[in-house]
């Protein structure tokens, strides 16, 4: 049912973020380009799907496909990525879906689709770029973007990794500011850029792809703070926030090795979550018990 699952707001959050940005910063972003990475993930998802389902080493429960992922990754996609040409939104949708089905530990992908998409569009081709000021430093984004987020990390419980990355940015962008003896305008200007503050709400809280342990996702997203200011002030890479996180998504699996936890896991759809270490463990103390 509609709305009865979180990734639903999601879906309608992001999209209303893509007709505000076209329809008050004046982007330069073909609604054809925007249908075309849409069409190119859903399809992409169904296929990879279908082929992982009938190969002779797939598991007896056949993996279900589903529109709600490939829909979130397309409205990310065409909400932080900007091309020349409607065949790089197509390889950064085919890369950003492929990327779950291939890059696994166990049966959890490591790296964020979205991001994996951007990254390859700007590896792979000459006319991908991302545009971090696209969204401005206006006020009112940033409490539009922190109301929508802060609404689905509340429902979800995974606030601590965006709290984790804005904090030890934050912090570190502060510091700078004042060994440099800036005004706090220039602080506030970068903490309040439209895409870092999209990117710590929607971007790095991917609930399949993070840390399952809290202390997890709090070192993760410290560490991807401190790469971010890195990449940024030192070697001046305006997409540095996007580079980190792709650096560092693979040590998801060592966080997960080193601090056991139970996997989100979506449970028939709905709102609810399952725990399933947590509902496992449980169900092994009472049978324990008995």
């Amino acid at each position: 049912m509609l709305f009865k699952d979180i990734r639903d707001f999601q879906i309608l959050f992001l999209s209303l973020f893509l007709a505000l940005g076209i329809g008050t910063r004046d982007w330069t972003l073909h609604p054809s380009f925007i249908l075309i990475t849409i069409t190119t993930c859903l399809s992409a998802q169904w296929l990879l799907s279908l082929i992982i389902s009938h190969l002779p080493s797939a598991e007896t429960e056949t993996p279900k496909i589903n529109i709600r992922s490939p829909l979130i990754t397309a409205l990310g996609l065409s909400l932080l990525l900007r091309a020349d040409h409607w065949t790089t939104m197509a390889l950064a949708a085919i890369a950003a879906i492929t990327s779950k089905f291939l890059f696994k530990i166990g049966n959890k992908h490591f790296f964020n689709p979205g991001n994996f998409g951007i990254i390859s569009a700007l590896v792979l081709t000459s006319d991908a770029w991302v545009s971090p000021g696209q969204w401005g430093d206006d006020w009112w984004y940033g409490l539009l973007f922190a109301g929508t987020g802060g609404l689905i990390l509340q429902r979800v419980g995974r606030w601590d990794t965006t709290a984790a990355f804005l904090g030890a940015y934050g912090i570190l962008e502060a510091i700078r500011n004042f060994w440099l003896g800036w005004t706090w305008d220039v602080f506030s200007h970068r903490l309040m850029s439209g895409s870092l503050l999209l990117f710590a709400l929607f971007m790095v809280t991917d609930l399949r792809s993070i840390p399952n342990s809290r202390w997890g996702r709090i070192l993760w997203a410290t560490c991807i703070a401190i790469l971010t200011f890195i990449l940024r002030n030192n070697f001046f890479v305006s997409t540095g926030v996007f580079w980190a996180l792709f650096t560092l998504a693979p040590f998801t699996a060592l966080i997960d090795f080193l601090w056991k936890a139970p996997r989100f896991a979506w449970k028939n759809e709905e709102t609810q979550y399952v725990e399933t270490l947590h509902v496992t463990s449980l169900h092994n103390l009472s049978t324990t018990n008995n």
